[in-house]
């Protein structure tokens, strides 16, 4: 297939922390965008524009899809089109799989076998970054550590990532990991956001002091943070769907109808300047968006056009946050 030549002039790349692992600003989830939850042509057309974006960093986990590892088998479908040394490809391990005491979590067992799965399932060789995908209080660190650091002296992944840590538990599995002379983690994937802040108590300063970057996933909290949100939640939405237990209060629907005023004066939509905003912090190498539909990844990639703040724009976003 022939793809957009001046594609990498389109987008903007980050180091991951002090590696030279670069990511895309804005980086594409296979969570919720292939494997059964959307119309398979869309997703491929998706993905292809992704990449005639500048978009090289495509992320999947072995529990996306339904059921569960359809999101790899069809995301490597899409995938195996595009240039694969010109790609970033990225998957996970830590949910559910399967029966019994080996499938899930932080075992030996479970991140060797899940990895293998995954890489047939996806029809490539080796993944660019592979996550310990949750923490698992029950199995030392350095039995999972340990398993990572094997499936890397295998060839079968580049680079060790962690996800949901905490910064205690991060600080951790870094330290333990120089000791044994293990390859560094080069990436962490916590959820953040607008609504959810909680990278800002710690974990951005260990990232900072360790040296590896941060990929934000759920950046606009499961599309709360964009213009289908502002009068009501549409019962199709991803968390019309899935935030079924949650109930948002009027003062939730006035923070986002607020922060989308500011936006407005900036000349964006809401979900731009969510991802412009998370963007704003160096330790952030890249935003992780799932997207559905063409227009979706148009607008998210027009974030990229205005990613810097004033200190008023800043404030003026805090004060919002701060309503009680």
């Amino acid at each position: 297939m022939e793809f957009n030549p001046n594609s990498y002039q389109n987008m903007q790349y980050r180091q991951c922390g002090k590696w030279g692992l670069k990511l895309p600003v804005i980086s594409l989830g296979g969570w919720q965008t292939v494997g059964g939850y959307e119309n398979a042509g869309e997703a491929r057309k998706v993905f292809y524009a992704a990449f005639d974006a500048g978009i090289t960093h495509f992320d999947f986990a072995n529990n996306y899809g339904r059921p569960a590892g359809n999101g790899e088998i069809e995301g490597g479908k899409i995938l195996q089109d595009l240039p694969r040394d010109e790609i970033i490809i990225s998957s996970k391990a830590g949910y559910y799989m399967w029966p019994g005491p080996y499938g899930e979590w932080g075992s030996r067992k479970y991140i060797i076998a899940s990895c293998d799965q995954s890489l047939k399932r996806m029809g490539v060789d080796y993944f660019d970054i592979f996550y310990h995908h949750r923490p698992d209080n029950n199995t030392p660190l350095e039995e999972t550590h340990g398993a990572l650091e094997t499936l890397i002296q295998q060839g079968k992944v580049l680079y060790a990532g962690v996800s949901s840590y905490s910064p205690e538990m991060t600080e951790d599995a870094v330290k333990l990991r120089e000791k044994k002379n293990w390859f560094p983690i080069t990436i962490h994937q916590p959820v953040y956001n607008l609504l959810n802040r909680w990278i800002e108590s710690g974990l951005v300063q260990n990232a900072a002091k360790n040296g590896y970057g941060i990929i934000a996933f759920s950046p606009l909290a499961q599309g709360l943070l964009s213009d289908r949100y502002l009068n009501s939640t549409p019962a199709d939405s991803r968390f019309g769907v899935q935030g079924k237990d949650k109930v948002l209060t009027e003062l939730d629907w006035a923070k986002i109808k607020g922060l989308n005023e500011i936006a407005q004066e900036r000349g964006q939509s809401l979900a731009q300047m969510a991802l412009s905003w998370i963007l704003r912090l160096p330790e952030v190498t890249s935003v992780l968006t799932g997207v559905s539909r063409m227009e979706q990844l148009e607008d998210s990639l027009k974030a990229i056009d205005h990613m810097t703040f004033s200190s008023d724009e800043l404030d003026a976003i805090e004060r919002v946050l701060a309503w009680q």
